[in-house]
C-alpha cells in the first residue's frame, strides 16, 4: 500500500530538531501498525502534487498553522486536488488543518471557533462505530491544537465523533473519506512543546489547563491502526 502524504506546514525550526516534520512523525506512526506501508511526501505548499492521481493508493492531508478559508494560492490549489480525489472516490484523509480543508471544498464551512484555542487531550466520544473502528471504547483521548472549527460539515459526511470543545471532530463521507480534528501523531512531548511556544497567543488558564490534561494518554496508535485499516479496506 502506497500512501501519499500531503505536507501542508513546516515544524518549527526549534521544534524539527526534537521532533521532526510532520510527515516524519505520521511515518513513524503508521507504519509501526502497518510496516508494508510505503509513505511518499508531497509538499502541497511548494505546489507539488503527483504527476497522476493513481501514483499512490491513498492520501493524506496534514495539519497546518494556516487556516482554510485563507485565498492563498496552495490553499486554493489543494481545495481543487481534494475535490479530484473525491470525484475519482480515491482514499482520502484529513487530520486537523486536513479535516477542516475536505469539509470546506466538499461544500462544509471553517470558523474560527469563539470558544477560542483547544489544546491538550480532548476526549472524543463517537455516536456511532464504523467498520474500521476497533469496537472497544466509544471515547477516543486524542491530542489537540486548534481554535479554527468545522461548523457545517461536507456535504454527504457522517459525523461519527464529538467533544464538549468541538462538534465535528471525526467524519466520514462515502467509504472513501475519514477525517479527524485531533493530532494522533503528536507526542505528548510535541505537545507540551508547542503549547510553550504558543503560551503567548493562549490564555494562561487554557495553557495551563492544556498542559494539565498531558497526565493522560494520547492514543495515537489506536487512531494509526484505524487509519491503517481505514486506507486498506476495499471500497
Amino acid at each position: 500500500m502506497k500512501l501519499g502524504i500531503l505536507k501542508a506546514d513546516t515544524v518549527m525550526p526549534k521544534l524539527a530538531a526534537d521532533f521532526g516534520e510532520y510527515p516524519d512523525m505520521f511515518i513513524a506512526l503508521l507504519t509501526a501498525q502497518a510496516p508494508d506501508l510505503y509513505c511518499r511526501v508531497y509538499d502541497v505548499e511548494r505546489g507539488e502534487y503527483p504527476d497522476e492521481l493513481d501514483e499512490v493508493d491513498a492520501y493524506l492531508i496534514t495539519g497546518s498553522k494556516a487556516s482554510v478559508y485563507d485565498k492563498t494560492p496552495w490553499i486554493l490549489g489543494l481545495t481543487s486536488f481534494v475535490q479530484e480525489v473525491h470525484r475519482q472516490r480515491k482514499k482520502l484523509v484529513g487530520i486537523c488543518f486536513g479535516h477542516q480543508l475536505i469539509a470546506q471544498a466538499l461544500g462544509g464551512r471553517v470558523e474560527k471557533s469563539p470558544k477560542g484555542w483547544g489544546v491538550g487531550l480532548h476526549t472524543h466520544r463517537f455516536s456511532s462505530l464504523p467498520s474500521w473502528h476497533d469496537q472497544g471504547d466509544s471515547n477516543l483521548d486524542i491530542l489537540v491544537s486548534h481554535q479554527d472549527q468545522v461548523v457545517r460539515p461536507a456535504a454527504g459526511a457522517q459525523v461519527l465523533a464529538s467533544s464538549e470543545f468541538c462538534d465535528n471532530a471525526v467524519s466520514q463521507v462515502g467509504e472513501h473519506i475519514l477525517t479527524l480534528q485531533g493530532h494522533p501523531e503528536f507526542t505528548k512531548d510535541y505537545a507540551r512543546a508547542l503549547m510553550m511556544e504558543r503560551r503567548n497567543l493562549l490564555d494562561d488558564d487554557v495553557l495551563q489547563a492544556g498542559l494539565a490534561t498531558l497526565a493522560g494518554e494520547q492514543q495515537g496508535p489506536r487512531v494509526a491502526a484505524w487509519i491503517a485499516r481505514f486506507i486498506c479496506e476495499r471500497k
